[in-house]
């Protein structure tokens, strides 16, 4: 046997790739599924498009190849996924970490005083983001799922514990600490369910997953040819933070793909953010938890998706650096995107997208422009509430990856509106990579952590070339956007 296999189920598409012992790809697949918006702010996925994605592509990938020696899998993170024990359906499609249907129980919950205790055991907020109300949502509006969940009838997971249990044909039913972090139901401090939170939300326990080490053994599978050991788990912005080789406290990664999420490595002490930002779980390897401070936004790659196929501004996302090279410098057009409600620090879940600054010049090449400037600007107001949190000082440099992070417009522009260095790796796909290598390192295949770190190679390092009154003026502009967005959210 040879090789490691990374499953990288994401949001839009779902891929496979076949890994070298050195951690070198050496075959991959990708497809993409549909995208259900059922109502204005609802986000669906059908739960079993996920595995039909993620079997089909671990075939392709394996074709030809040698069984691997372990899975490794990274996934979307928030998503939910409630599936009937004894036949493994779902009770209804998978609500997707997008969606804003539960935004008026996080309200309730706000005004009725429960944050509080919520931040302070899970280091997350009362929004629709977080998995928990989407969950109890689902017990409450399917038909019957309550009664058959406290029956212990029902399964709950994120993504990744319905891959494994697809994966282990129902024998195993796991999930890791970076999944389980971002539910609202599990204290990050002591590092299980919280039974508080669960009663809160009416969740019965008995759905729930047993939590085991992001490294660590989460059953086998035969579906792929022989007996494959499934031996590392984490959500997608985790796996990155691996595959990112974020290892030391106060270094930071952001991943431009669907959304934007940036992490800070903050060592084995949780600080509590005072900025909006989330305590949360980097990764739990042999027992030991490493926390990270989290800012989250919403809309990043998607807003060039936007673009694309509802505005028809272009016919591919590759267009939109040229179209950005040649807009109007005279025309400040800021757009907001808020599509899917503000993420970090702002979390407004009721807000909508704007565009400002229009004029009868706009045209595609403004709006382009305007749509990569929105992903360095919530960048920024993430950065900014991370060294006002981190109590050792600024960040260091910033490591980029993700589909967006292979556009030199849009790094140049985000170490621009920074005032500082942005690194780019060789090897940008580091969500599917750090999966790999969490799993080669569980099976000894692959090296630790301090020989991992130095495997890790700069492709280009972007330093700002603008001034300061430059990057002032910009920031200005986006806040005044901003702020409107969130008035109108108010006068509404």
């Amino acid at each position: 046997m040879a090789g490691i296999l990374a499953i990288d189920q994401g949001t839009t598409s779902t891929r496979a790739i076949l890994f070298d012992t050195d951690l070198r790809p050496m075959a991959r697949a990708q497809e993409e599924f549909a995208q259900h918006f059922p109502r204005s702010g609802w986000v669906e996925h059908d739960a079993g498009d996920l595995w039909d994605t993620t079997l089909s592509v671990c075939r392709a990938a394996l074709e030809g190849q040698e069984t691997p020696a372990a899975i490794g899998i990274t996934n979307q993170r928030e998503t939910v996924v409630v599936w009937d024990r004894e036949t493994g359906t779902p009770i209804h499609n998978a609500i997707v970490w997008q969606d804003r249907r539960t935004a008026a129980l996080c309200r309730q919950l706000r005004e009725e005083g429960h944050e509080a205790l919520l931040t302070e055991r899970t280091g997350l907020l009362a929004d629709p983001y977080f998995s928990g109300t989407k969950l109890k949502w689902l017990l409450d509006e399917v038909e019957g799922a309550r009664e058959a969940a406290e029956a212990g009838r029902l399964a709950f997971g994120t993504v990744d514990s319905w891959l494994i249990w697809n994966l282990t044909e129902g024998r195993v039913h796991a999930t890791d600490p970076t999944n389980a972090c971002r539910t609202l139901l599990y204290d990050i401090h002591a590092g299980d369910w919280c039974p508080e939170i669960c009663d809160l939300l009416g969740v019965p326990m008995a759905m729930l997953p047993e939590v085991r080490d992001t490294g660590g053994d989460f059953g086998e599978t035969t579906l792929l040819g022989g007996r494959i050991p499934i031996l590392g788990v984490a959500g997608d912005q985790q796996a990155a933070t691996l595959g990112q080789a974020c290892f030391r406290p106060g270094m930071v990664k952001s991943t431009y793909g669907t959304g934007c999420f940036a992490l800070l490595n903050t060592g084995q002490t949780p600080v509590a953010s005072k900025n909006r930002l989330l305590t949360t779980i980097a990764y739990r390897l042999d027992g030991k938890t490493t926390y990270a401070l989290e800012g989250a936004i919403f809309i990043a790659g998607a807003v060039v998706q936007w673009l694309r196929d509802e505005m028809g501004v272009i016919g591919s996302a590759a267009e939109t650096q040229a179209l950005a090279e040649q807009a109007d410098p005279n025309q400040e057009v800021v757009l907001v995107p808020a599509f899917t409600g503000l993420g970090a620090p702002y979390w407004s879940p009721e807000s909508r997208g704007a565009a400002f600054g229009l004029t009868r010049g706009t045209g595609p090449a403004e709006l382009a422009r305007a749509a990569l400037e929105s992903v360095g600007y919530q960048t920024r107001d993430l950065l900014a509430a991370m060294e006002a949190d981190w109590p050792d000082g600024e960040p260091s440099v910033l490591r980029v990856d993700g589909g967006m992070a292979a556009s030199d417009w849009t790094m140049q522009f985000l170490a621009d509106i920074l005032g500082a260095p942005v690194d780019r790796p060789e090897f940008t796909e580091t969500t599917a990579l750090g999966a790999a290598w969490v799993a080669g390192m569980t099976a000894g295949l692959c090296p630790g952590m301090e020989a991992f770190e130095q495997r890790w190679h700069l492709d280009r390092r972007f330093e700002a070339q603008k001034d300061d009154g430059w990057r002032a003026a910009k920031y200005d502009g986006w806040r005044r956007a901003v702020r409107g967005v969130l008035a109108y959210d108010e006068a509404d």
